[in-house]
């Protein structure tokens, strides 16, 4: 390499790293002499690289590692006994709501639970993702019922002034004999098609929140009356009506009035604008309890005001309310179930039903 310049003394230099192990780049490569371009080299049956397999304790950490537990409460359902029954996904629990006190947690088939309803008999209706089953208090036995529903998908329970039981899906409605057990009739061909959210006018008449807005249906017939779908936000999540007989419908990003003889609306609510609502209930107060995925609050219905929201519960995510139970407001949130004292206003989880628990109070 006796007189080379520095240049054919660089070049010479890549040369032999292309020859080793063909080390060049494409890009470095076309600038060297033709000479002195690398063969490409090939090897037959390239395989990637084999995937590590874990060791032995982990192996065994993975195949018996537990899911993670859902601490949503999505259903809270008052009964005539003055107690409190808190459907979870993790089960359906019976408490004092006094006290807190568990008195007795039902084994169901199905854990997911969303909805709750009380037949006049006392028995306890549950909605889960599997189908309905019905619940004694008295004795804590479980019926599984397999009707032909819309959907196994139950998102709402309802028992109406007949007595009857209505169950929402997400594929429609099915009204059911709960005394006889027996499917009475389904409706299918529901505008909106998912009946998310239900309650009855003070004419007996049911209303249905769907994905389109709200559906009037006759509870005798089973017919279609009513329909509106100009309710701002469009899908419809929760409801209730309030003492002088309106309807207070949560959407997607609205909280809305509206007079269900007349089917229009009465209202809309400024603070609520952009504020997805998921419960609403009326205290014995007449004011009103709304859940948003944004917290908790109090309402005062005439103006329309906030009077608070509720901090320290377990999540923002309000999902279920039995306000005046136990002289207590009880929420379900998407991170457990927490009350709300209404003599001193302090917020306290329930211990049982939380990921967390607090160290101290």
């Amino acid at each position: 390499m006796q007189n080379e310049t520095p240049m054919q003394a660089w070049i010479s230099w890549l040369s032999s790293l292309a020859l080793v192990g063909g080390l060049i780049s494409p890009a470095i490569a076309q600038w060297l002499p033709e000479a002195s371009q690398p063969s490409t080299l090939t090897f037959p049956n390239d395989q990637p690289p084999p995937i590590p397999t874990p060791l032995p304790s982990e192996r065994l950490r993975q195949e018996h590692q537990l899911p993670a537990r859902d601490f949503r409460v999505p259903a809270l359902q008052e009964d005539y006994t003055g107690s409190l029954w808190v459907g979870s996904w993790m089960g359906l629990t019976r408490i004092d709501p006094n006290t807190g006190r568990i008195l007795s947690r039902i084994s169901l088939p199905n854990y997911t639970l969303e909805s709750l309803a009380q037949d006049r008999s006392g028995r306890i209706w549950g909605g889960t993702y599997q189908g309905l089953v019905r619940v004694d208090p008295r004795s804590n036995e479980v019926t599984t019922y397999t009707f032909q529903l819309p959907s196994k998908r139950v998102l709402s329970l309802l028992v109406d002034h007949r007595g009857y039981l209505w169950a929402g899906t997400d594929r429609g409605l099915a009204l059911i004999s709960p005394d006889q057990g027996l499917l009475m009739t389904t409706l299918q061909e529901l505008p909106g098609v998912s009946a998310n959210a239900l309650t009855l006018d003070l004419e007996g008449q049911l209303w249905v929140g769907t994905l389109e807005g709200l559906v009037r249906v006759d509870t005798a017939s089973a017919f279609i009356i009513g329909r509106m779908t100009n309710i701002p936000g469009g899908t419809v999540q929760a409801l209730a009506t309030s003492p002088q007989g309106s309807i207070w419908v949560g959407t997607l990003n609205h909280l809305v009035e509206i007079d269900p003889i007349n089917r229009r609306i009465l209202r809309t609510f400024p603070n609520f604008k952009g504020r997805n609502i998921r419960s609403i209930r009326f205290a014995r107060n007449g004011r009103v309890w709304v859940g948003t995925e944004q917290g908790l609050y109090n309402v005062e219905p005439e103006s329309g005001e906030i009077i608070g929201q509720i901090p320290d519960l377990p999540s923002s995510e309000v999902i279920a309310l039995s306000p005046d139970t136990g002289n207590k407001v009880w929420v379900g949130t998407s991170e457990g179930l927490a009350w709300i004292s209404q003599t001193t206003g302090l917020v306290r989880p329930h211990l049982a039903f939380v990921r967390n628990p607090p160290l101290t109070w």
